[in-house]
C-alpha cells in the first residue's frame, strides 16, 4: 500500500497551524491543509507493512489500539497517493459514517499503532483522512443518496451525538424511517456543544445533518424525552426506540466551599461559549465568561485542555490546570511497547496557547483542592491545594493518591471549572424507559449486545458503554444499528 519506499524518501509532515497570537483571537479551526503534492507524499509513507496494526481496533495492555471502526487505512492510503480520490471517499465511507467528524476530533489511534511509527514517524492517517473528506465535499461526492426502498419500519433514536447520529444513518440506509430526538436547540450532542469550535467547526456539523435530513431522516431538536414527549408515547409511536444520550452527569468534587459562586462544570462553560458565539458572535453577554479573571482548571483530560484553551480565547489573566496524576514520561516507557496505545505526556493546543501567553505550563501535577475560599457575596476567592502522593493500597494493589500531610498552599482564583469526566447516564431518562442501569449508571444490556430488559429498547455510545472517544461512539452506533435491524427484519445486511 503507498510507495514501497516512500516512508524512506520523505519526512512526516502536518499540516502547519497557525502561530498563537493569530488563533486565539478567534474561535475558528486553526490548521492550514497540506498541497495535493504534500498530502499524496504523505500517502506514499504508508509502508505496506503486511500486517497493519493501524486498522485492528484490538485491545492490547488494557487498552484499544488502532481504529475501533476498522478503516481500511492502508487502502485509501494508497488510492490517495495514486490520485483516485473519489474511490479513497469511497473505501473511507465504508466502514465510517463521520471522517469528517474523526478527521478533526480522534485521537488517532490508528497513527499509535502505525508500522511506521515503531522506530520512526507514524504516517499521517488522520490528516490524510481529512484531506479525502474535503475533497469529496469540494467535488461533490459527498452528497445525498436515499435509499431506493423503504421497509416501512420506524426507529426513534434518543440523543444526537456521534452514536446516535451513526446509528440513524445506518438505519436509513437500510430504509427504515428514522426520527431523532435532541434536547437541546441544535443537533450533533457532544460534537455540538462538547467540543469547542476551534477543533471542530459547527458548520461541518451542519453539512453532514443537512444530507442526512435529506436522506430522509427526521431531526426533532428542542425535545427532551421523559419530560416533553413520555417514553410510553414514543415507544408506542416507533417499532423501535435507541436510547443514545450519552454519559451527561460530570462527577463532581466535594470538599468545603463547594457551593461557592462562579464554580462550574467544563461541559457547562463549553456550551456557554459554543452557543453564544453560534447565537451572536458572543456579543450576547449570555456565556461565562474568563475575561479578566483567574481561572483554575481541574481535571487533566481533553475536556480539560478546551476549558484551557476557550479561558486563554476569552482573555483570562491567569489560568491553573490541576492535575491529580503524576506527570507521564516524555517517551514510551519500557513496559509501553508500541503498538500499545503510548502513555506519554501531551502538550495540546490550550497548554500550547497557555504556555505561549503567560509563560509557563498551566498543568501543575499531583496536586488537588481541599478547600474554596469563599468572600463576603458567596463568590470563589482563592482554593487551598494540597499535594498529593502515590501510595500501593494493600488490598488491591493499586495506586492511590493521597494527601501530603503540610503541603498546602492557596491561590487565588474568581473561575473554578470541574473536567473530572462523567458518571454515567442521567436518570430521568432511564428511569422514563424503564431500563436497568448497571453500577456506573450506564444503561445494562448482555456483554456484547445493545438490547436492554425492555422489548424493542436499545441503547448505544456512552450511555451504554460510558465516557468515550467520539469514533468508539460512531463503532457502537453501528453496532447497535445491525442489531435493530436484525430485530426489525429477522436479518441484516448492514
Amino acid at each position: 500500500m503507498g510507495k514501497p519506499t516512500g516512508f524512506m524518501e520523505y519526512q512526516r509532515e502536518e499540516a502547519p497551524a497557525l502561530s498563537v497570537k493569530e488563533r486565539i483571537e478567534h474561535f475558528n479551526e486553526f490548521h492550514e491543509p497540506l498541497s495535493e503534492k504534500e498530502q499524496k507524499q504523505q500517502a506514499a509513507r504508508c509502508m505496506e507493512c503486511g500486517v497493519p496494526f493501524c486498522q485492528s481496533g484490538l485491545m492490547i495492555g488494557g487498552m484499544v489500539s488502532g481504529c475501533p471502526l476498522n478503516n481500511l487505512i492502508p487502502e485509501w492510503n494508497d488510492l490517495l497517493y495514486r490520485g483516485t480520490w473519489k474511490l479513497a471517499y469511497e473505501r473511507l465511507r465504508l466502514t465510517n459514517n463521520f471522517p469528517e467528524f474523526t478527521s478533526r476530533v480522534c485521537p488517532a489511534l490508528c497513527e499509535k499503532a502505525c508500522t511506521c511509527g515503531a522506530h520512526g514517524d507514524a504516517v499521517t492517517v488522520r490528516g490524510n483522512e481529512y484531506a479525502i473528506v474535503e475533497r469529496a465535499y469540494e467535488e461533490g461526492w459527498a452528497k445525498a443518496q436515499p435509499p431506493a426502498i423503504r421497509t416501512g419500519k420506524s426507529v426513534a433514536i434518543i440523543g444526537s451525538g456521534p452514536a446516535g447520529l451513526a446509528a440513524a444513518d445506518q438505519l436509513n440506509r437500510r430504509g427504515h424511517a428514522v426520527t431523532v430526538f435532541e434536547r437541546s436547540d441544535r443537533v450533533g450532542g457532544l460534537l455540538m456543544y462538547g467540543i469547542p469550535n476551534m477543533k471542530l467547526e459547527k458548520s461541518v456539523i451542519e453539512r453532514r445533518v443537512a444530507i442526512m435530513r435529506e436522506e430522509g431522516i427526521t431531526f426533532r431538536t428542542g425535545v427532551n424525552v421523559g419530560q416533553d414527549i413520555s417514553a410510553q408515547e414514543i415507544t408506542e409511536q416507533f417499532d423501535a426506540v435507541v436510547l443514545a444520550c450519552g454519559a451527561s452527569n460530570p462527577r463532581d468534587i466535594q470538599v468545603e466551599g463547594r457551593d461557592a459562586q462562579d464554580i462550574y462544570f467544563a461541559v457547562d462553560f463549553l456550551k456557554s461559549t459554543t452557543k453564544a458565539l453560534l447565537d451572536s458572535g458572543l456579543t450576547d453577554g449570555t456565556y461565562i465568561s474568563a475575561k479578566g479573571k483567574n481561572v483554575m482548571v481541574i481535571g487533566g483530560g481533553d475536556t480539560g485542555n478546551d476549558c484551557v484553551g476557550t479561558c486563554v480565547r476569552h482573555g483570562a489573566a491567569s489560568v491553573l490546570q490541576l492535575e491529580m496524576m503524576p506527570k507521564l514520561p516524555d517517551t514510551r516507557a519500557a513496559n509501553n511497547p508500541w503498538p500499545q496505545w503510548p502513555r506519554v505526556c501531551k502538550t495540546d493546543y490550550g497548554q500550547e496557547e497557555a504556555i505561549a501567553v503567560f509563560g509557563s505550563d498551566p498543568r501543575v501535577y499531583q496536586t488537588t483542592v481541599k478547600e474554596f475560599l469563599k468572600d463576603e457575596e458567596g463568590r470563589v476567592k482563592g482554593a487551598v491545594l494540597v499535594k498529593l502522593e502515590a501510595e500501593e493500597d494493600e488490598a488491591t494493589g493499586r495506586l492511590m493518591m493521597k494527601p501530603v500531610e503540610g503541603s498546602e498552599y492557596t491561590v487565588d482564583v474568581e473561575l473554578v471549572l470541574i473536567a473530572a469526566g462523567f458518571v454515567g447516564s442521567e436518570n430521568y431518562v432511564t428511569s422514563a424507559f424503564g431500563v436497568d442501569t448497571d453500577a456506573r449508571t450506564n444503561v445494562a444490556t448482555e456483554t456484547g449486545s445493545h438490547r436492554t430488559n425492555v422489548e424493542k429498547i436499545f441503547t448505544a455510545g456512552d450511555m451504554h458503554s460510558g465516557q468515550s472517544l467520539v469514533v468508539r461512539a460512531i463503532r457502537d452506533g453501528r453496532e447497535c444499528a445491525r442489531e435493530v435491524d436484525e430485530s426489525l427484519m429477522g436479518y441484516t445486511n448492514l
